[in-house]
């Protein structure tokens, strides 16, 4: 079996994503083309016209699958390499531009909403990897819809269209051995991107809060940092200095240590749609700490969630820190995990075979 894996914007979810599709899926030749996550505008909608210019050959060649990630503009691409539209195509969905929140210094993605429809469109299959990302997305796409020129019959489409909708997670490699889990109960993890989407201020104004109570802990922030950081970073840094370990992006080995020596891993997020960072960390032993929105409540039982308030998480800390016996157990990751998902996968990129979801 011959695939073209298309990634248009590939984030490090993203490339973990497709290595770890690669080494675990039997029987597939495989061929890919991505492009660097930057110039978001340009990448979205320029994609086909920079892959036809430098992948032209590559994109000439049959396939029998073509997978690609939904910032891939699969219409535009087909109409461009026609033979394409022989193969089975399926749109993956990381995320969707609809359940995005938009800051005050960003106009609403139009373009990239209309790219996700098109490919959607375009596919023979959509793949999502949580129901929460399914559902905000053909939320989002019928709210879209309302608010063209002409009142268009939408609802059956749509109908259609979700029929041709499953739910595969990007699953968890398995652990490495270098890396044994030792969790200190007092070391406090954040491990996203650095940007407002995340809700670093609610999180960080929790801990400085039980730090001015006297409570002790340890604090490791890593993640992703841009040119453009919240102001709060800045003053988190000052304020927690007595509890950092670590403070930045790490080495790969580095980062992997630190997550098997973390206790709990927080999310404030306002955006996510699977969240493999905490999964990650959860695989190694540290107890999650998620607000139950978004795909939180169908991924994680309710010891592992608070009311999504600072009030609510500066409490479920305060107890966690200062109440050992009212930690939960560790969670078990064996369903996040590739043996669980791999019969799935296979049959998603085989004909005529069901996919889970």
């Amino acid at each position: 079996m011959r695939v073209l894996l298309l990634s248009a914007y590939e984030a490090v979810s993203h490339r973990y994503w497709a290595d770890s599709l690669m080494t675990n899926m039997q029987g597939v030749s495989w061929q890919t083309l991505s492009l660097p996550p930057r110039h978001f505008a340009w990448r979205i909608r320029g994609n086909p016209l920079s892959w036809w210019l430098k992948e032209h050959e590559t994109l000439s060649q049959p396939y029998d699958v073509v997978l690609a990630t939904s910032m891939v503009d699969m219409a535009t691409l087909v109409g461009l390499f026609p033979h394409l539209g022989r193969a089975k195509k399926i749109v993956y969905f990381h995320e969707n531009q609809f359940a995005y929140p938009e800051s005050s210094d960003q106009m609403p993605q139009v373009e990239a909403k209309m790219v996700n429809i098109y490919a959607a469109l375009a596919a023979d299959t959509l793949v999502f990897n949580t129901a929460y990302n399914r559902d905000s997305f053909f939320n989002g796409v019928r709210t879209f819809l309302k608010k063209m020129p002409e009142n268009l019959p939408a609802a059956k489409p749509l109908e259609a269209l979700r029929a041709r909708a499953h739910v595969l997670p990007v699953p968890l490699g398995p652990l490495n051995s270098a890396f044994v889990s030792r969790p200190n109960p007092r070391r406090i993890v954040w491990n996203h991107r650095w940007e407002y989407d995340k809700n670093p201020e609610d999180f960080f104004n929790v801990l400085i809060a039980l730090s001015e109570q006297g409570v002790e802990f340890e604090l490791a922030v890593l993640g992703q940092r841009f040119r453009k950081i919240p102001a709060i970073f800045e003053t988190a840094q000052e304020k927690l200095a007595a509890h950092i370990v670590a403070w930045g992006p790490q080495p790969e080995t580095e980062y992997r240590e630190l997550l098997a020596t973390a206790g709990i891993v927080v999310s404030t997020t306002w955006h996510e749609f699977q969240g493999l960072a905490i999964m990650e960390a959860a695989q190694r032993g540290a107890l999650p700490l998620v607000p139950d929105r978004l795909c939180f409540p169908e991924l994680y039982p309710a010891e592992y969630r608070f009311n999504g308030t600072p009030e609510g998480l500066y409490q479920r800390l305060y107890a966690w820190l200062n109440a050992p016996e009212s930690r939960p157990n560790r969670l078990d990751t064996a369903d996040w995990e590739w043996p669980a998902w791999r019969t799935a996968y296979q049959g998603l990129l085989t004909y005529n075979q069901a996919v889970a979801g």
